[in-house]
């Protein structure tokens, strides 16, 4: 696999993405189960894209991977999605989008880059830079509540 390029992605992109959410999900033994229950979980509302929220990778010329970024009542910043084609796992493009959207967080002044993650992914986050802070309850059961320090 070439370089890979994050950018912004854009409105007409939205269905490719959320078929990759699914894909990624669903290889992924700790997902799978939930994500079978609760389908209607794969949405990439349209406003996140028309903010400029999400970023795209790509390599080759093909999405690999998203991930979005939400403003927070609070002033920091939180990472909403982040899901990388299961072809392309364990090549650093996880690990790029969260730092793009750390980069794009301090950009808006966030002292703070939060996510809800479910346990599975706690060494993943926790190799970029995030520490657990707490928990939280989603659909899919409880989850962690993480934070990096921009």
């Amino acid at each position: 696999m070439s370089s890979v390029t994050i950018r912004p992605a854009r409105v007409d992109e939205q269905p490719a993405l959320e078929s990759l959410q699914p894909r990624a999900s669903l290889a992924n033994p700790g997902d799978r189960e939930s994500l079978l229950a609760h389908p209607e979980a794969i949405a990439l509302p349209v406003e996140q894209l028309e903010a400029g929220a999400v970023y795209l990778a790509e390599a080759d010329g093909a999405t690999v991977g998203f991930a979005a970024l939400l403003r927070r009542a609070d002033g920091n910043a939180q990472l909403d999605a982040l899901f990388v084609d299961p072809s392309a796992w364990r090549r650093g493009i996880g690990r790029a989008l969260v730092n793009h959207c750390a980069g794009r967080a301090r950009d808006w002044g966030s002292p703070v880059l939060f996510v809800v993650g479910n346990p599975h992914a706690e060494a993943f986050y926790q190799s970029c830079g995030f520490v657990i802070v707490g928990s939280e309850a989603t659909l899919f059961g409880p989850a962690l509540l993480l934070q990096r320090i921009l």
